[in-house]
């Protein structure tokens, strides 16, 4: 049964790659033909960035996950460290990006999954004492406090937002209070209110999201484009390549938005079954966290799953307009390097835990 669940994964995992490749293309071409002068330049590095993500898939598949909690406090040091170098005055960092020669890596991907196992680790040692405010909960609302402020900083309020949510979720898998942790969430209302408007631009795209017909020109924009790109495919979509928003309608087609030229292309059959293939590897994470043979691959796993869930949810609701634009991929589709290596290497831990549950013979 464990090989069997195994097998699955990784079939699904490659159907979401494969697929991305293909979409990400047929999204991409215009607007790589017109930078790069190529329309194959994107799909190239996206390839690059699959093959890349699948070695350290292979890896994280095969490196005890136990010896990786031993330095979970210097990945995330190292991790926060290269986070703050992007805002920097030193030449090597852009904003979100640091500039590996020809090519840009975001340090925040890397976080993500850096915060995921410090908290597996920390969480699995605290036990029973996760239950207390001051020695349970309060040590990582600080560890958050200044992720928070740096990434803010970049600056990239989904990525806070994403931080923040996979936190709170872990700290509630490992066995919180919920009371502590709806106080938190009340708490933190005002400085997300007062985060929004220290930023113009995070204020506009608030006010189009409530309203976005009287921002159509500005920031409403690409949320209108959107839907109209989904509206226009239909249940059955316009066809492969055949979208019409990617011809420099929608703004970040490849990107952000890249769901809505699925949608217009393949339609709502087709945009469910690649949810559906997203929410088959969510399950999956949780059944494996359900059998995993010690709290932390348990907590490892459910964490896992939760953020990639979470952001898929995230992305899809900017997509129809239930959500204020973010600007966080989505997994395995969106262009972005680093997204698809750190994806792919979350699931390479998740098999990691899988194959060890095996070796112990839990259940």
């Amino acid at each position: 049964m464990g090989g069997q669940a195994d097998r699955r994964t990784i079939l699904a995992t490659s159907l979401l790659v494969l697929a991305g490749l293909i979409l990400l293309y047929s999204a991409s071409a215009p607007f790589s033909l017109r930078h790069y002068g190529s329309d194959v330049s994107m799909l190239f590095r996206q390839a690059l960035a699959a093959a890349l993500g699948t070695i350290a898939l292979l890896v994280l598949a095969r490196l005890d996950y136990h010896r990786l909690a031993v330095i979970n406090d210097l990945l995330l040091v190292g991790s926060f460290l290269l986070t703050a170098i992007t805002i920097l005055p030193l030449g090597i960092g852009n904003g979100r990006w640091l500039a590996l020669g020809p090519f840009t890596f975001q340090p925040t991907e890397l976080l993500k999954l850096s915060l995921i196992l410090y908290l597996a680790s920390a969480l699995a040692r605290k036990g029973a004492r996760v239950r207390s405010f001051v020695q349970g909960v309060a040590p990582f609302l600080i560890v958050m406090a200044v992720l928070g402020v740096t990434v803010l900083a970049q600056p990239d309020m989904g990525m806070v937002l994403v931080l923040g949510a996979v936190t709170m979720a872990m700290l509630f898998f490992a066995g919180a209070r919920v009371l502590h942790l709806a106080g938190i969430v009340v708490a933190s209302a005002p400085l997300a209110i007062v985060a929004v408007q220290m930023a113009p631009y995070r204020l506009a795209r608030v006010l189009s999201f409530l309203n976005p017909g009287a921002y159509g020109e500005t920031s409403g924009y690409q949320t209108i484009q959107s839907l109209i790109a989904i509206g226009s495919g239909g249940l059955l979509g316009r066809g492969l390549g055949a979208s019409r928003a990617k011809l420099f309608y929608l703004p970040q087609s490849h990107n952000d938005f890249i769901a809505s030229v699925v949608a217009e292309e393949l339609g709502l059959i087709g945009m469910i079954a690649l949810l559906g293939a997203i929410g088959f590897l969510v399950w999956r994470a949780f059944a494996i966290a359900e059998r995993a043979p010690d709290r932390l691959g348990q907590l490892l796993a459910m964490g896992i799953g939760f953020t990639i869930g979470f952001q898929t949810l995230l992305n899809i609701g900017v997509t129809v307009g239930l959500l204020p634009v973010t600007g966080l991929t989505l997994p395995f589709l969106s262009n972005g390097g680093s997204s698809l290596i750190v994806t792919l290497a979350m699931v390479g831990l998740l098999l990691n835990v899988s194959r060890q549950t095996q070796q112990g013979g839990a259940r």
